[in-house]
């Protein structure tokens, strides 16, 4: 699934005047405007709808922050963001390429927004961390082990990576962890999730014409050839395996990650996977369709994960707190529950009621760990992917969460990476 946000912005004045120069406030950081100086200065990397009307949305929002450039193969979304940071900045400064190399080798870039297809996400960020960028990324990665090689990449150059969702900072899901994680439920012993269901159409695989503001071999990347056709690109590459892995990885790095920060698994992961359901034929899309899988964690607390209006249930030995509906009001089996008034010996989970944006620009400054890090947005990711593993398989797995490999399934193991297309590798 897909979200919103915004950018910065920098001034340049020269006086041609002997006359003692008159320094405007905004330089100076006076009258709650910040001097150009402390901006951080960002590129956007993927300009599509949810890189426009979310992400770019909320970065011109921050006061702090100052878009330079943005990257996209598809020339009209690069003309659309370019127009809009344009405007809000009042000039026609924003630069533009459809190689995401040239924004990776501006120096005067602090970090960069990946708001482009699954299949590039590791890719470009690991590129971007070793040229010196801190990161804020989409969600998932496309595969567990592209998520080992990111995580050792930015704990290596010690830069600062926030996986992009907003959740942590939605107070519906927030309050659902800290009540679980405070035993307001009792001993936890259930999770009942419920993600949307796969689109209904098929999508057409009929070769066409590429269009001309598109770059489509820069589109593919290290994803395998293919011809294009419309249904293959932008949206729609959610429901195909080359470059995602349909609606578990991309609505269940949502609620997943609400299941394991209230099951304090974050780090960690179920040991027992197993699934069943169908997937997408005759047409273009072939990820999961129908499923129903089965999660088991070494504290014996048991996940399901079913299609259905987007939801999320805990259930304890002494109620169950939840919702019914994405950011719908919070329900539990009491008013108690619901009610609840946490004393200073409670656990307090972070977050930034602001936004995932928001936060990424503190910590870029404080140097901490964003409310999302790295190795917890790949430990969801992973969930995600056990979960498409066991139903393509149809077995009970077992998972070593610390090897984070199965546990004696060859065949299994083999789908925890995929080949990149030449010249593009992470090695």
């Amino acid at each position: 699934m897909a979200k919103r946000f915004d950018r910065r912005r920098f001034l340049k004045r020269s006086a041609m005047v002997a006359l003692p120069a008159i320094v405007p406030s905004l330089v100076l950081g006076k009258d709650g405007a910040v001097a150009p100086s402390e901006k951080i200065t960002v590129g956007f990397i993927g300009t599509g709808s949810h890189g426009i009307g979310y992400n770019l949305r909320a970065y011109l929002a921050q006061p702090d922050a100052r878009v330079l450039a943005v990257c996209d193969v598809d020339g009209d979304h690069m003309a659309e963001a370019k127009r809009q940071i344009d405007a809000k900045y009042g000039n026609a400064d924003c630069a533009t390429t459809k190689d995401f190399r040239d924004i990776l080798a501006r120096g005067d870039i602090d970090a960069v927004m990946i708001s482009t297809p699954d299949h590039w996400h590791v890719l470009m960020s690991v590129l971007a961390l070793k040229a010196g960028k801190d990161v804020q990324c989409e969600k998932p990665t496309l595969t567990i082990d592209e998520g080992k090689i990111l995580v050792k990449t930015v704990r290596e150059h010690k830069k600062v990576f926030q996986t992009s969702t907003e959740d942590r900072s939605v107070p519906g899901y927030h309050r659902m962890a800290e009540l679980v994680r405070n035993g307001r439920i009792g001993k936890l012993q259930r999770i009942e999730v419920i993600l949307p269901k796969h689109p209904t159409y098929a999508g057409d695989p009929t070769p066409q014409p590429v269009p001309p503001q598109l770059d489509y071999p820069m589109w593919l990347g290290p994803a395998p050839e293919a011809p294009y056709t419309k249904d293959r690109v932008h949206f729609n590459f959610r429901w195909i395996w080359d470059y995602s892995g349909g609606i578990i990885c991309d609505w269940g790095t949502h609620l997943f990650d609400t299941a394991q920060w209230a099951n304090d698994t974050e780090l960690s992961g179920p040991v027992k996977i197993e699934g069943e359901g169908t997937h997408w034929e005759g047409g273009l899309f072939n990820t999961v369709k129908d499923y129903d899988i089965t999660y088991t964690y070494a504290n014996d607390v048991v996940m399901t994960c079913k299609p259905g209006n987007p939801s999320i249930k805990f259930i304890g030995d002494d109620g169950w707190v939840g919702n019914h509906g994405w950011r719908a009001r919070l329900e539990a089996s009491s008013e108690d529950i619901l009610n609840t008034v946490f004393s200073p010996n409670d656990l307090r989970l972070y977050t930034n009621p602001a936004g995932e944006h928001r936060d990424f620009l503190d910590c870029v400054k404080s140097r901490k760990d964003p409310y999302f890090p790295v190795d917890i947005g790949h430990r969801v990711s992973t969930v995600c992917h056990l979960g498409n593993i066991a139903v393509r398989l149809g077995r009970k797995l077992h998972w070593n969460t610390e090897a984070e490999q199965f546990v004696g399934d060859d065949e299994a193991n083999t789908m925890l990476s995929r080949t990149m297309r030449a010249p593009w590798t992470l090695t």
